[in-house]
C-alpha cells in the first residue's frame, strides 16, 4: 500500500494556475498485463479508458509520421471536451531533417493537427530537439524557422544538449512566448539540466522521465525508462519545482514518460494525490 507524506496546503498565489497531468502515450500493450487496462482490451480501445483517468495525454504517433487530420479527429471524438492532446513535432522536422522539403512537412503538420485546434483540444505543439543537437548557428537558424513555421499555436520545446541552458536562450523563448520544457531525469553531465524557469505565462510543461542513470548511460530504450517514482521524491519535486512553475503560469501540463510496465500511470495518478493533499485542482477531462 503506498504511503503519502503529509504536505501543506500549497499557497493561494498558485491556486490559479489550472494543471493537467497524463503519460506520454497511451496505447502500452503491456500495461494490460500491468493492469491499467482490462485484460483483451484492443489497442483502439485504450483511449477512452485512459480519458477516464487522466485529462491529458502526450502523443507520441505523431512524432513517427505526420499527424492525419482523419485520425485526430476520429481519436478526438473518443474523449471527453474538456480532454486536451500534447502532440509531439514529427521526426522528419526535429532529427531527419530534409533541407529542401521541410517546409511542406510543417505545412502538412498544421493540417494534421487542425482537429484539435478548432475543437479547442490542443493543448501543445512538443518540439523535441535532438540529443546531439548542439547551439550552434545552423540548429538556432532551424529552431528559429520552426518557430516561425507553427507561429499561433502552442508552442513548447525540449532542449536535451546542455548548450541551450543559457539566459540568451531562455530569454529568446520568453520574447517569443514560447514554453521551455522542464525535464525532471537523471542528473548526467550529458543531458539538459534541471530547471524551473517559465519563458510563456500561458502554461508550463513538464516531463518526468525517471531518475534511472544506470539505465540512461546503457543506451536501452526499455531500460532507461524503467523507473518509478517514490512518494517523497513526488513531493519534493512539486515542492521545489513545480510550485514555482505554478506561480509563473496560468496553465501547467505533467507528462510521466516512464511508462515501462505502467509506471508512468501509476506515478501519475500518485501525483494527482499530492496535489489535491496540497489542495491544488487538477483538471478533469469531464
Amino acid at each position: 500500500m503506498e504511503t503519502r507524506a503529509p504536505m501543506p496546503r500549497m499557497p493561494s498565489t498558485h491556486a490559479g494556475c489550472r494543471l493537467r497531468v497524463g503519460t506520454g502515450g497511451y496505447a502500452h500493450t503491456e500495461w494490460v498485463a500491468a493492469g491499467f487496462y482490462p485484460p483483451d482490451t484492443p489497442a483502439e480501445r485504450m483511449l477512452p479508458l485512459y480519458a477516464r483517468r487522466f485529462a491529458a495525454v502526450e502523443l507520441n504517433t505523431t512524432w513517427y509520421q505526420l499527424p492525419r487530420a482523419e485520425t485526430l479527429e476520429r481519436q478526438r471524438r473518443q474523449t471527453p471536451p474538456g480532454f486536451r492532446f500534447a502532440v509531439k513535432l514529427t521526426r522528419g522536422l526535429t532529427h531527419q531533417i530534409d533541407a529542401r522539403g521541410w517546409r511542406d512537412q510543417a505545412a502538412a503538420y498544421r493540417d494534421g493537427v487542425a482537429p484539435l485546434v478548432q475543437a479547442g483540444q490542443l493543448a501543445a505543439v512538443l518540439i523535441q530537439l535532438p540529443a546531439d543537437c548542439e547551439r550552434t548557428a545552423a540548429c538556432r537558424r532551424h529552431l528559429a524557422a520552426l518557430l516561425e513555421s507553427f507561429e499561433g499555436l502552442p508552442l513548447a520545446v525540449e532542449f536535451r544538449h546542455p548548450s541551450w541552458a543559457c539566459d540568451r536562450v531562455l530569454a529568446e523563448l520568453e520574447r517569443c512566448r514560447v514554453t521551455l520544457v522542464s525535464v525532471d531525469g537523471p542528473q548526467l553531465p550529458s543531458l539538459f539540466p534541471r530547471l524551473d524557469v517559465v519563458t510563456n505565462p500561458a502554461f508550463f510543461y513538464a516531463r518526468l522521465y525517471g531518475r534511472n542513470a544506470a539505465g540512461w548511460r546503457s543506451g536501452h530504450l526499455q531500460r532507461r525508462f524503467d523507473y518509478r517514482y517514490g512518494a517523497a521524491q513526488l513531493a519534493e519535486w512539486i515542492e521545489v519545482r513545480m510550485a514555482a512553475m505554478a506561480g509563473r503560469a496560468r496553465r501547467g501540463l505533467i507528462f510521466f514518460n516512464n511508462h515501462v510496465r505502467a509506471q508512468a500511470a501509476a506515478d501519475a495518478r500518485q501525483l494527482i494525490r499530492l496535489l489535491d493533499d496540497r489542495g491544488l485542482a487538477v483538471e478533469a477531462s469531464a
